[in-house]
């Protein structure tokens, strides 16, 4: 039997070893470029995926458990997932970020850690219907009280806040009505109490906005949606300042990691995030524009539209409006059915963010745990379909929405 050569026994580090991108380089190129181990895939052009469990200890056990910077398991840590990582804290423009399984997971994860029986979240009323129920099904059974922002209040957050806050929540848009909020203007009202700012950019991705450029601690995304942007794998990330973000389940005992195979999908599907984000934009906007004004429409919810305030944020802090738009129609659910019947290439599917366009009714799907009462205070109404718009010919989306709008009238 033949000695290990030192170099071989010594730890491998885990860690900032991501070949470097010029500093000059734009966000298209950082999503190509970034994230890359060169020293670990052997010169491949595409990283590996590193589809294991656990990792071979490259020093003896009591001496390799006391390195942080080593592989032991894919729980804690994996090659794989800390290309995407790498990339999104990058466009983000935050020290550090983690992958988990799912956007729950990283929303749930980062409120549990940070937030201690006896304290307040302040949360928006006009939020994802997981969030919600996290908020108020979850957290009060571990003593932890939540306050609901109503949204003419969501308007005053200097208002809003109080001594007892310690995590404010937002999404900026909303789910699933589209509203815009000042991101900055919160962050200085968290501010004036010690809070967390956490808000959602799912909607947005880091290319339309940048809540950490505008005030906010940490960033969230279901990873699922435009991060991923294929309808085929299940992703969620947090990114903020390692002080933050190093605290959240920081031994992973809350168990939802990202798998290797999901990471690889995701760092693949980043490199076009810029490309596709500008396509959905495009089609957002001009399908907006397109169903002004039909008679089968009773109102349009898209980034901005709400008021003369919310088209000043929106112009303020982001880059573009996204591809998703909601509808209330005419004649409530039996106009949504009629509509939905209609639909030729939009498909009929809950999630959003993906190359491809899919309708969904909130009222039976995202919010359906919430009362008719709840819905009416949220201004969700049976009527409502929001609609994601994928990357397909604009004309041809907007030929699919007014023809099964016609039908619906």
């Amino acid at each position: 039997m033949t000695d290990v050569p030192a170099e071989e026994a010594a730890p491998r580090p885990v860690r900032r070893r991501f070949r470097p991108v010029p500093p000059w380089a734009g966000p298209s190129t950082r999503l190509v470029h970034g994230g890359l181990l060169p020293d670990l895939n052997a010169g491949s052009i595409v990283p590996p995926i590193y589809q294991t469990s656990t990792f071979r200890f490259p020093a003896p056990f009591s001496e390799a458990a006391s390195h942080s910077d080593v592989y032991l398991y894919s729980r804690n840590a994996n090659p794989t997932v800390e290309g995407p990582e790498e990339v999104i804290r990058d466009l983000e423009g935050g020290e550090s970020a983690r992958l988990f399984a799912s956007g729950m997971g990283a929303i749930a994860s980062t409120i549990l850690s940070l937030v201690n029986p006896g304290e307040e979240v302040l949360a928006l009323a006009d939020l994802y219907g997981g969030t919600t129920e996290l908020l108020h099904g979850l957290l009060p059974r571990y003593g932890v009280s939540v306050a609901e922002v109503s949204e003419p209040d969501a308007r005053a957050p200097e208002t809003a806040v109080s001594n007892a806050t310690r995590l404010v929540y937002l999404e900026t848009p909303t789910n699933p009505l589209l509203r815009v909020h000042d991101i900055a203007r919160w962050s200085r009202a968290a501010n004036s109490v010690g809070a967390i700012l956490v808000v959602d950019n799912t909607f947005a991705t880091p290319v339309n906005q940048n809540p950490l450029a505008l005030g906010a601690d940490l960033v969230v995304h279901s990873g699922t949606k435009y991060l991923g942007g294929h309808s085929d794998l299940l992703a969620g990330a947090v990114v903020g300042p390692a002080r933050l973000v190093d605290q959240i389940d920081p031994k992973r005992v809350l168990g939802s990691p990202l798998d290797p195979f999901a990471a690889f999908l995701l760092h693949r599907s980043l490199k076009t995030l810029e490309l596709r984000v500008a396509r959905h934009n495009e089609a957002g906007r001009t399908v907006a524009e397109a169903v002004e004004g039909h008679p089968g429409v009773v109102r349009i919810h898209y980034p901005g539209r709400a008021s003369s305030e919310e088209e000043a944020i929106a112009s303020r802090q982001m880059r573009g409006r996204g591809g998703v738009l909601a509808l209330s129609l005419r004649g409530g659910a039996e106009a949504v059915d009629r509509f939905l019947k209609h639909l030729q290439i939009v498909e009929v599917g809950s999630s959003l963010g993906g190359v491809e366009s899919l309708a969904s009714v909130p009222v039976q799907t995202s919010h359906t745990h919430l009362s008719a009462e709840e819905l009416d205070e949220r201004g969700i109404d049976a009527g409502c379909v929001r609609l994601s718009l994928g990357i397909e010919d604009p004309a041809d989306l907007v030929r699919d929405v007014t023809e099964a709008l016609d039908a619906s009238a």
